[in-house]
């Protein structure tokens, strides 16, 4: 892995790990705000802390060394989850200012995903 890709890797992770550990806490604490914006998507308020504890487990199993099945798990579940924002948002007819977080938080989860070290990779095996 090269010094450029180390570089890479590690700050769209910092910046993923930050951007779901603060969202996910936010979604445990159930703000009005949060509580208002899954009614108004049509989601039941017990998502919030589904998605709160799945997203800081995730951030978990992103950041520890080893376990790269578990890493392909958390980011698939990153990827899902915002992406099933953006169109939840499209589908209500949301303002372009809502899109903003998931759409960056996709970006990171692919990011990190992409520029990760061999370590942190499923070794595939050739039969």
């Amino acid at each position: 892995m090269t010094k450029r890709n180390k570089i890479i890797y590690w700050i769209a992770t910092i910046w993923l790990a930050l951007g779901m550990l603060s969202t996910g806490i936010v979604q445990l604490l159930k703000l009005q705000a949060d509580v208002d914006l899954m009614t108004t998507l049509g989601y039941p308020v017990y998502l919030l802390t589904i998605l709160g504890v799945w997203k800081i487990l995730g951030v978990v199993a992103v950041l520890i060394p080893k376990y790269p099945l578990l890493k392909e798990w958390a980011y698939a579940g990153f990827f899902f989850a915002m992406s099933g924002a953006v169109f939840s948002h499209i589908a209500s007819s949301s303002g372009a200012k809502e899109f903003f977080g998931p759409v960056l938080l996709i970006i990171l989860t692919v990011a990190s995903w992409y520029f990760r070290p061999a370590d942190r990779k499923i070794v595939s095996v050739n039969q």
